[in-house]
């Protein structure tokens, strides 16, 4: 069996990929699977790390312009796909993930190769829109962002899949220097940091409105930790133990990426969501429906000031019946067997039963 999978550019198109490709390999230790990528994402170091083979092919990504780039699309789309079909001459289905490298691999694989499209964002980007009409089966993460698609979540790491809050408080509380029983608040803004959510985190400490609680932080890998912080006060540029960082904490501050409104849910955590402002608007969307249902707050990031923080979200912090409340709610929008169900979605593409 050859599997091959497409979802470069970001950690977000990534690692769900990678998560399916556990699942499956896991099921068929004999299985051949292949990741495509290109040289400018984050592809070429998450990949090897997981052990998976990965071909690169030339990005298209498509201009926003009228620009020399427009013109020479053709061409770089055309030797794209021929190298796509390289890869999968002998495959058996091709998953896509999205984003760049998706587009040349769905066009490639068509009439060809059987296709099976995850979508994990509200709002589908353009190459699984184009990919899903000619798939086999199409997954989504958000109900209704794709046609005929079936609800599976996004596909989680393995430790976020196993999550046990109560058998892990202890390890994480020791593992961040946490003392029993405090209130914990964990901010992040993804592996880059979000500047806007670190400026108002930053005032607010400097004003005091941390008395009392904990605080997790992680800055980013391109930012700066604060000097002479206080002891409740733990900033990191990378927390690489979320699990840890989750099992320990009562709130979260964050963006709402896909993957990340997909582990909150999955670990059953309230949050305060400060959309990224730039794009097409699909972090906001990503947060809707839980937010909604009163699993979590959602705040545009330009809304995002010390005054919010402190009259909106933090008496949340310290009321532990309502973080309750809010828990519940959004454990009931996890998807913890994501990974499962598209992987039994694949086999049943492979046997011929589409």
């Amino acid at each position: 069996m050859k599997i091959v999978i497409a979802g470069g550019g970001t950690a977000g198109h990534i690692e769900p990929a990678l998560n399916v490709a556990d699942e499956l390999l896991t099921r068929h230790p004999n299985a051949q699977i292949v990741a495509l990528g290109t040289q400018r994402g984050l592809e070429t170091t998450l990949v090897p790390a997981r052990g998976y083979p990965l071909h690169l092919i030339p990005a298209v990504p498509l201009p926003r312009a009228i620009n020399r780039d427009l013109f020479s699309l053709p061409w770089r789309l055309k030797r794209a796909i021929a190298e796509c079909k390289e890869v999968l001459s002998d495959a058996d289905v091709l998953i896509g993930f999205g984003g760049y490298v998706a587009l040349p691999a769905y066009l490639a694989a068509r009439g060809r190769v059987p296709i099976v499209v995850h979508e994990a964002n509200a709002k589908a980007g353009l190459a699984n829109r184009v990919g899903a009409r000619f798939a086999c089966a199409v997954a989504e993460t958000v109900a209704g962002s794709m046609k005929q698609a079936l609800l599976t979540g996004i596909p989680l790491r393995e430790s976020i899949q196993s999550f046990d809050r109560d058998a892990t408080r202890a390890i994480a509380r020791e593992y961040f220097k946490i003392p029993p029983g405090a209130t914990v608040l964990l901010v992040f803004g993804g592996s880059q940091g979000a500047a806007k959510i670190n400026s108002v985190m930053n005032q607010a400490k400097k004003a005091g409105l941390f008395e009392g609680l904990q605080v997790i932080h992680a800055v980013g890998s391109k930012n700066d930790i604060p000097q002479n912080l206080p002891t409740s006060y733990h900033a990191f540029h990378y927390l690489d133990q979320m699990n840890l960082a989750y099992a320990a904490t009562a709130f979260v501050i964050s963006r709402s990426g896909a993957m990340t409104v997909a582990e909150l849910t999955a670990v059953g955590l309230p949050a305060c969501f400060v959309p990224f402002p730039i794009g097409n608007g699909e972090q906001k969307l990503n947060a809707e429906a839980v937010v909604s249902a009163g699993g979590a707050l959602l705040i545009e990031d330009e809304k995002f000031t010390t005054d919010y923080l402190a009259d909106v979200v933090l008496p949340l912090v310290n009321d532990e019946s309502r973080r309750a409340e809010m828990a519940k709610i959004s454990a009931g929008f996890g998807h913890r067997d994501a990974s499962a169900r598209i992987a039994d979605i694949v086999e049943r593409v492979i046997a011929g039963d589409r």
